[in-house]
């Protein structure tokens, strides 16, 4: 057997839909306001893994334009059955006081590398939907329900409601089967059948650090549903010095030698600041002989730093380049943007040869068209550099490296124009709204620049050059916690994203171009 080190995606991996088909490991992970919607991975040994299409990469089948941090796509779930991939996925477009406005949509595929179809309405009645595909060849759609009375409690429970393929819909009534445990804030509901039991796999304690792993079960899918005994079966609740926190959500998948495992999310906090977001770690599963499962060898029900596989063959997958050129006919996927596509936010890779051109869109606080190309921050040690050609001509004007959580908070070393100190660099910094700025650093007219953010735990310091090899420190240490879900007001589900950027806040028309992007880091 081998052993694998948790988590295995690190970064902002949060809510992992587990699927096998063969010896084929399919993971579908959150993106939230994130664009293209949905990361898939996959893999054929759980350790390493690639991203391959994702499947909701055109502006006709996704539009976030306008929704809130944090909402957009949440928890989506993956199933085979029949030749046929299904794609569930929540769209939150409303996340305010007692009130979720949750639709819930279906794609497929019959490759799972696409071509996916148009999307289905399924519901808005609740979030995190699963489809469950039962022995005699029924659909169930299993999610979470929203209760928006303030005299009741919020979380209303789970409920089923058959799907139909032929029909593409749902069909028939909708059973109400569980009302979660005492734990409260049940939801992210995964339906399974094992030895004649079927199985409710739900997070519970919300996903700040009491979240956990409940397990009900029932000898028909409509219940009742007894819970388990010792319930939570995985935790990190009040063990505030353990290295992996807020475990929950979990998705079970059974290997080809007939072993089960449970992906989950958690986080690796920093005094207590989980800056790289929400992450994937797996547990193995154990069934014994009273017909429930355990985690063995977890501690208190803690997760465990490792797990065991059978010694499969190594699944070759190239690691990203340090330093992206930008010189392909496609972004590479690491990349992301904000609520659009790549295209719709300004960006190109063939105005400019080698180059990706980025014209300049609204602020870093808009919900609409930001000329943001970003990655996610998966180490707290690493270095980020970029080298950019651009000519601003009013301090309306900018571009530059940014480390993002959300429209609210960032640390951004930009290029932009002065009426004192002409063409020149500094940082500005948002930390709930609340803005700080250096003062601006003179630099040449011509020529580029090149920026660099240097990451030490939870320190950043910027840097700068004109020529590409001496390097000025740009402003103070700054504090990375401020891009953390705990530091955030309100709700905080990402995670730190590293990228390059540009604004043009007068509708000039400008833009920036940027010869390569750095990322290097000593550790994950």
């Amino acid at each position: 057997m081998k052993k694998i080190k948790n988590p295995i995606l690190r970064g902002f991996y949060p809510d992992p839909s587990i699927l096998r088909v063969g010896s084929d490991y399919y993971l579908a992970t959150s993106t939230f306001e994130w664009f293209p919607g949905v990361t898939l991975l996959h893999s054929r040994d759980l350790e390493n893994w690639e991203t391959i299409e994702p499947p909701l990469s055109d502006d006709s089948v996704l539009d976030l334009r306008g929704i809130d941090t944090s909402c957009g796509i949440w928890a989506p779930n993956l199933s085979y059955s029949n030749g046929i991939y299904y794609l569930l996925y929540t769209i939150v477009y409303t996340d305010r006081s007692r009130f979720k406005d949750t639709h819930n949509f279906l794609i497929t595929a019959s490759d799972i590398h696409g071509p996916w179809s148009k999307p289905v309405y399924l519901n808005c009645s609740g979030f995190d939907p699963s489809l469950f595909h039962d022995d005699d060849g029924k659909m169930w759609l299993v999610n979470m329900t929203i209760d928006q009375r303030a005299y009741r409690k919020r979380f209303g429970g789970v409920v089923l409601q058959e799907y139909s393929h032929e029909k593409r819909g749902l069909t028939g009534p909708v059973y109400k089967v569980f009302e979660g445990t005492q734990l409260g804030k049940t939801e992210g509901p995964n339906l399974y059948k094992h030895n004649g039991f079927y199985y409710l796999l739900c997070a519970e304690g919300g996903t700040e650090f009491g979240h956990c792993c409940t397990v009900a079960r029932s000898k028909t899918i409509f219940g009742p549903y007894e819970v388990h005994p010792q319930n939570p079966i995985l935790s990190s609740k009040g063990a505030e010095n353990y290295p992996i926190q807020r475990a929950g959500h979990g998705s079970l998948v059974e290997t080809e030698d007939h072993r089960w495992l449970m992906f989950h999310l958690c986080s690796r906090p920093l005094d207590g600041y989980s800056i790289l977001g929400r992450e994937t770690a797996v547990q193995n599963i154990e069934w014994t002989n009273d017909g429930w499962f355990y985690i063995p060898g977890a501690e208190n029900k803690l997760p465990l730093t490792e797990f065991k596989v059978p010694d499969l063959p190594v699944f070759s997958v190239q690691d990203p380049p340090v330093r992206e050129d930008f010189d392909g006919p496609k972004l590479p996927r690491a990349f992301l943007t904000l609520r659009e596509s790549a295209q719709s936010c300004g960006i190109s890779l063939t105005e400019r040869k080698g180059y990706v051109r980025i014209r300049g869109g609204n602020s870093l606080c808009s919900k609409y068209r930001q000329g943001l190309l970003a990655r996610r921050l998966q180490s707290l040690h690493c270095t980020i550099g970029t080298s950019v050609e651009f000519t601003p001509r009013s301090f309306h004007h900018m571009a530059g490296l940014v480390c993002y959580y959300n429209y609210d908070n960032y640390h951004y070393a930009k290029i932009s124009y002065d009426e004192t100190a002409g063409k020149s660099v500094s940082i500005t910094s948002v930390d709930n709204r609340t803005v700080t700025e250096t003062e601006p650093v003179p630099v040449p007219e011509d020529g580029p620049v090149y920026l660099r953010a240097a990451i030490d735990g939870a320190a950043l310091q910027f840097s700068y050059s004109v020529d590409g090899e001496q390097y000025q420190k740009l402003g103070p240490v700054l504090n990375m916690r401020v891009l953390s879900d705990e530091h955030v007001d309100g709700n905080g589900f990402t995670g730190a994203m590293v990228g390059i950027c540009c604004q043009d806040l007068r509708g000039d028309g400008v833009f920036s171009d940027f010869d390569w992007f750095d990322y290097q880091q000593a550790d994950s």
